[in-house]
C-alpha cells in the first residue's frame, strides 16, 4: 500500500498566500532589544553599586545606581548624582561604556528593524524603497554593526581632538586631565547622552565657540540618524540625490535649530540670571548651544532652573519633538513632524493627497506619524499629572523634567536630585519607554498591515 504523501503548500508570490507567514516576526528582534536592554542595564547597575564605583567612603543607593546606568544606556542625561565628584575613576568608566553601548546599540537596532519593515512587504515595494533609501536594503545589513561602530568612533575621535587641545591651553586644565576629559565629553557628545564630568554641565565653557560648537555639531550629527549620515556622505553637495527621507530630516532640523536658537537668544536675552551678563558674543554662542541641546543633547552652560518660563515652554517643544529617526536622539522625531505638518498643511489647502519633493507620502505613514505623536503625547501628560500628584515642584518644571526623560534629552531645571525615590523610579520607567519604545513601537505599526478583503460603508463624523 502506497504511502499517504501530504500536498505541500504553493509558495508562489501570490499576495494573498503570501500573507501565510509566521505572525509578528517584528516582535523577535524587539523583545532581544528589550531582554539584552534590561540586562546590560542591571548589570551596569550592579557594578556602580561596588564600592570601587563610587569616590569616598560612601556608595550609591539600589536607585541612584539603576537611575545612572539608565540614564547612561538610554543616553538620556538626566541624572541624581554628580558624575565627576561621587563616582570614581571606575564608575565614570562603566558610565561612559554605557553609554556607549547604548548610543551604538541603538542606531543598530533602529537600522535593523528598518530593514526589517522593507523586506516584509513585497519585491515591487522592496525595490522602490531600496531606490528611495539606498541603504540597509537586502545584502547590506549585514555590515550595518561595523558602519555604526566606525561613523561613531571616527566622529567622536575627531570632536576628542578638537577640544582636548581647547582644553590644555585654554582652560588651564592639566593634559591629563584634558586628555579624559574629551573623551568622556565627546563619547557623551555624539552619543547626545549630556552626562558630564562637570557639576555644572558645560558652563564653565560658556562663551568659548571652538568647544561649544564643536560639541553641539557632534550632537546634531550623532541625533541625525545612521542612514541620513550615510547619504550624506555620498551625497553632501547634491542634495537632489537624497532620499525623501534625508530631505525631510535635514531641512527640518535644519529649520528647527535656526528657529530654536534665535527664539532662545531673543527670549534670554536680557535674563540677568542666564545671558545677560554675558557679552553679545558669548550671548550668541550660548545661545545657538541652548538651541540645539534640547533636540536631545542635555549638556547646558547656562542654568536651565534660572531660564523665562516662555524658554522653558520653547525648549519643551524642541525636546518632545527631538532629532533624526536610527540615532541616538529621543522625541516623535523630525521626520514625524515634518509629516505631521505636511499632513495639515495639505489639508488646508484642500489637498486630497500629500505630496512633497515630487513623492506622495503612503497613508500608512501618516497613521504612524499621528499614532506616534499620541502615544508619546499621552505618556509625557500621564507622567506629569503623576509627578504633579506626588511632588510639592510647579508645574513648567514637572512637564519639563517628564519631557526630558520621555524624549531622552536629558536636560533638568534642577530637581531630579530631590524628587522622592518613587518619582525617580517613575522616571527610570519613563526614559527606558522614551528610548526602546518609539523604535519598537513605530517598527510594529509598519510592520502589522493587514489587508481587509472587505470595506465598510464610508461614514464622516463632525471634524472640528
Amino acid at each position: 500500500m502506497g504511502r499517504l504523501v501530504r500536498p505541500q503548500r504553493w509558495r508562489g508570490n501570490s499576495s494573498s498566500l503570501a500573507q501565510e507567514t509566521p505572525r509578528l516576526p517584528w516582535l523577535r528582534p524587539a523583545r532581544m532589544f528589550v531582554f539584552l536592554f534590561v540586562i546590560v542595564d542591571l548589570t551596569g547597575a550592579a557594578l556602580l553599586l561596588l564600592p570601587a564605583a563610587t569616590s569616598g567612603e560612601g556608595q550609591l543607593t539600589v536607585v541612584e545606581a539603576l537611575f545612572t546606568a539608565t540614564t547612561s544606556l538610554a543616553v538620556c542625561g538626566l541624572s541624581v548624582i554628580a558624575i565627576g565628584a561621587d563616582l570614581s575613576l571606575f564608575g565614570q568608566i562603566v558610565v561612559m561604556v554605557l553609554i556607549q553601548a547604548g548610543g551604538i546599540g541603538i542606531m543598530t537596532l533602529a537600522s535593523v528593524l528598518g530593514a526589517v519593515v522593507i523586506r516584509r512587504f513585497g519585491l515591487r515595494m522592496q525595490l522602490g524603497a531600496q531606490a528611495e533609501t539606498r541603504n540597509l536594503a537586502f545584502g547590506e545589513v549585514r555590515g550595518v554593526v561595523m558602519r555604526i561602530g566606525v561613523v561613531s568612533l571616527t566622529c567622536e575621535a575627531v570632536v576628542a581632538a578638537i577640544i582636548i587641545p581647547r582644553m590644555w591651553l585654554a582652560h588651564d586644565l592639566p593634559i591629563s586631565a584634558a586628555l579624559y576629559s574629551g573623551v568622556f565629553h565627546a563619547v557623551s557628545a555624539f552619543n547626545n547622552a549630556g552626562l558630564s564630568l562637570y557639576a555644572d554641565s558645560l558652563t564653565r565653557f560658556s562663551g568659548d565657540a571652538i568647544i561649544l560648537l564643536t560639541v553641539a555639531f557632534a550632537t546634531i550629527a550623532g541625533g541625525l540618524g545612521f542612514p541620513v549620515l550615510l547619504e550624506l556622505r555620498r551625497h553632501l553637495w547634491h542634495p537632489f540625490r537624497w532620499s525623501l527621507h534625508a530631505k525631510l530630516t535635514v531641512y527640518t532640523t535644519l529649520l528647527l535649530y535656526l528657529g530654536g536658537s534665535v527664539v532662545v537668544i531673543l527670549l534670554e536675552w536680557s535674563n540677568p540670571a542666564t545671558l545677560g551678563t554675558l557679552s553679545w558674543p558669548a550671548r550668541i554662542v550660548d545661545g545657538v548651544f541652548h538651541g540645539v541641546m534640547p533636540r536631545s543633547g542635555g549638556f547646558n552652560v547656562t542654568d536651565v532652573g534660572a531660564m523665562e518660563d516662555s524658554s522653558l515652554l520653547v525648549i519643551i517643544m524642541l525636546m518632545f519633538v527631538g532629532n533624526g529617526s536610527a540615532g541616538t536622539a529621543g522625541g516623535i522625531k523630525v521626520a514625524t513632524l515634518a509629516v505631521i505638518f505636511l499632513v495639515v498643511w495639505s489639508e488646508i489647502r484642500g489637498h486630497a493627497g500629500v505630496h512633497v519633493f515630487g513623492r506622495r507620502l503612503s497613508p500608512n505613514a501618516i497613521r504612524e506619524a499621528l499614532s506616534l505623536m499620541f502615544l508619546l503625547m499621552t505618556v509625557v501628560v500621564v507622567s506629569t499629572v503623576v509627578l504633579l500628584a506626588t511632588t510639592t515642584f510647579d508645574f513648567i518644571r514637572v512637564l519639563f523634567e517628564v519631557t526630558s526623560a520621555g524624549g531622552v534629552v536629558g536636560l533638568s531645571t534642577g530637581i531630579t536630585p530631590d524628587l522622592p525615590p518613587a518619582a525617580q523610579v517613575w522616571l527610570i520607567v519613563l526614559m527606558v519607554a522614551g528610548r526602546i519604545g518609539p523604535i519598537t513601537f513605530a517598527s510594529a505599526l509598519a510592520l502589522r498591515e493587514r489587508r481587509r478583503r472587505y470595506d465598510l460603508a464610508e461614514s464622516r463624523p463632525i471634524i472640528g
